[in-house]
């Protein structure tokens, strides 16, 4: 049997990771079907892939996510803050590293072997979604309560804006997602060691 140094992900951060991608993926589709009840940009989604039906359908399991979303992102930041991990995992960060790995990466040739080890590019994907994540809720708490939170409307540049910049932080966390599902692909074995730990 394996010891826990074999451990590459422990059970919380498992958990919380398939957690947050339930969430996201009910936020994304039922987002779309919110969007497409009061488009801003000259396309619409495709009904097929939205969730909730109806505009007051999709509200609802918006924001059934949104409370999942908040509530495990919280456990998962504050579990990795308190255990060091967001330390050791995500830092340092260095420019030239990253642009080494990212061209390594785009070549085919950065190396995967060690999977408890996050290369730069990674190290920088995760920090993003964090920040993107907590942009998601602050331009929601915008678009959900706007006359309760005036002062956080006026920093997103009021509540028009604040559409906007929730719907390109929900499009570059499904674009993470996306890019993230590529490398799972490429390296079936990180899907593994998700379900597994090791």
């Amino acid at each position: 049997m394996a010891n826990d140094t074999d451990l590459i992900h422990p059970r919380w951060v498992r958990l919380t990771h398939w957690i947050n991608a339930l969430a996201v993926v009910v936020l994304a589709t039922s987002g779309w079907r919110i969007y497409d009840a009061s488009p801003f940009f000259a396309f619409e989604i495709p009904r097929e892939i939205t969730l909730g039906g109806w505009l007051g359908g999709a509200i609802q399991w918006h924001f059934a996510a949104m409370w999942l979303l908040v509530g495990n992102g919280l456990i998962y930041l504050a579990r990795n803050v308190i255990s060091g991990r967001l330390w050791h995992k995500f830092f340092p960060l260095s420019p030239r590293a990253f642009f080494a790995d990212l061209l390594a990466a785009l070549k085919g040739s950065l190396s995967h072997a060690d999977l408890s080890h996050y290369n730069m590019v990674q190290r920088a994907a995760y920090l993003f979604v964090m920040v993107d994540s907590v942009l998601l809720v602050l331009s929601g708490l915008v678009l959900w309560k706007s006359v309760q939170f005036p002062i956080l409307r006026e920093l997103l540049g009021g509540y028009e804006a604040a559409r906007r910049e929730h719907f390109l932080a929900m499009a570059a966390l499904v674009a993470f997602a996306a890019i993230h599902l590529l490398m799972v692909a490429l390296v079936p074995r990180t899907l593994l060691a998700m379900i597994r730990g090791r």
